[in-house]
């Protein structure tokens, strides 16, 4: 890949916040969102010799939070969705090996051996708790994605305070560390899920948006990039430098525009029926 340009962080504080799932081979798993072990190394390469260094989600979150010239020029977050057992196995060793951080959001319900606290149904092999732990321990830092992963404005009242406190009182009590950041699962907030979640205690929200992450954004909805199996280098690396995401993911963004149309008006039916 060639070299960038001189990040835009240097005129204007954001930085590029990507989303990763799985971090597999298209054997291990038919998921689109999945990313083989050899393109995340490439990529990880990449940022090194960019010289971009990672930040957590908090961390960065907590940066734009406190406005302008906060964060580092080429800064740059790793975050990965749902807790697959693959980012124990394959994404951690990488990490630790470009000496990079990164921040799991992890699907409580969904973990190897959740017991009796098991809920939802997982989309693939996912990490225990002792490899949650040792992610922690790593420097990893530990989010919610939620407890069973339903779509949070589509569900009641009771049904959102319960996905949202007991990932946090799970995770807290099995790393021993605060958890002050979730993700919505899908992407998918409205106004009534922000509230919720900083009633919950969280201090930060992350969306997706396929947008840059910027100073005075809203808290509770932080943007994200997506990073997929079709992620080319070259494509990678004018995500990671910002200002073109209006085209490369010109097709989430009408997809996102037609999805919240639906889900507007599928709330508003739901809301009827609860209450009739």
């Amino acid at each position: 890949m060639s070299a960038p340009a001189a990040p835009i962080q240097d005129a204007q504080p954001y930085v590029p916040i990507l989303m990763y799932h799985e971090i597999a081979t298209p054997a291990e798993t038919k998921s689109h969102l999945a990313v083989s072990p050899d393109q995340f190394a490439t990529q990880l390469q990449y940022l090194r010799d960019a010289g971009y260094q990672t930040l957590t989600f908090t961390d960065a979150a907590a940066a734009l939070a406190a406005g302008r010239g906060q964060l580092p020029a080429r800064s740059v977050v790793l975050t990965f969705d749902d807790g697959y057992a693959d980012f124990h196995s394959q994404a951690l060793p990488l990490l630790e090996k470009f000496g990079f951080t990164a921040t799991v959001f992890v699907t409580t319900g969904w973990m190897a051996d959740a017991g009796k606290h098991a809920a939802g149904t997982p989309l693939g092999p996912m990490m225990s708790w002792t490899q949650v732990r040792e992610a922690a321990t790593a420097g990893v830092e530990i989010g919610a994605h939620s407890h069973g992963h339903p779509e949070l404005d589509q569900i009641s009242g009771s049904q959102l305070r319960d996905e949202l406190t007991t990932p946090k009182e799970l995770l807290e009590e099995g790393i021993g560390q605060p958890v002050p950041s979730v993700a919505y699962p899908y992407g998918y907030s409205n106004a009534r899920v922000r509230q919720a979640v900083r009633a919950a205690g969280y201090q930060h929200g992350s969306a997706v948006a396929n947008a840059m992450a910027r100073a005075g954004g809203d808290e509770f909805a932080v943007p994200r990039l997506t990073v997929r199996a079709t992620t080319r280098p070259e494509t990678f690396e004018r995500v990671v430098r910002g200002g073109q995401e209006s085209t490369i993911y010109l097709k989430d963004h009408a997809l996102t525009k037609g999805y919240a149309m639906v889900r507007r008006t599928k709330a508003v039916i739901g809301g009827i029926s609860r209450r009739a």
